[in-house]
């Protein structure tokens, strides 16, 4: 199968398809007489693998190290149940960060009611202030901004 009908029934871009050839998820397909990639139905089952590991939020590295597990099933699966208790522990933090994050801008919302004008606003007022590093040290300190920082 040609590149945009792997892209229609795995529900993956091509430019997507692309990408994970690039950084070597997918192996490089066969090619056409005409230079078209033409693909297996192991890529399809691959690239439904990969998506289903990004939709859990994995990194590429992540999903590199399950794919050679997958890829070696001889090996003991030990590993990937570390690999799964580390990512767990990532997404555990996040949640802390992203309640948080929530709670700063509940505290935030709750400085303005919208009757004044924006000179007067609590919550631009409140943003205009040293953040609590800036005042200790001069500093500012970016680690409480939460998302997906991770490599990979």
């Amino acid at each position: 199968m040609k590149i945009g009908e792997l892209a229609r029934r795995t529900g993956c871009a091509v430019e997507t398809i692309r990408f994970y050839e690039r950084e070597e998820l997918l192996p490089e397909p066969a090619r056409s007489q005409a230079n078209y990639r033409l693909y297996a139905e192991a890529h399809a089952q691959r690239l439904r693998f990969i998506r289903h590991c990004r939709a859990l939020d994995m990194t590429l590295d992540e999903i590199r190290t399950l794919l050679d597990y997958h890829d070696h099933p001889r090996q003991p699966c030990d590993a990937v149940n570390g690999l799964i208790d580390d990512h767990l522990a990532h997404v555990e933090a996040r949640l802390s960060q992203l309640q948080a994050l929530r709670e700063a801008l509940v505290n935030l919302r709750s400085r303005c009611r919208g009757k004044a004008d924006s000179g007067h606003c609590g919550i631009l007022q409140e943003l205009s202030q040293p953040l609590p590093a800036e005042e200790s040290t001069g500093l500012v300190d970016s680690s409480h901004v939460p998302g997906p920082h991770r490599g990979g």
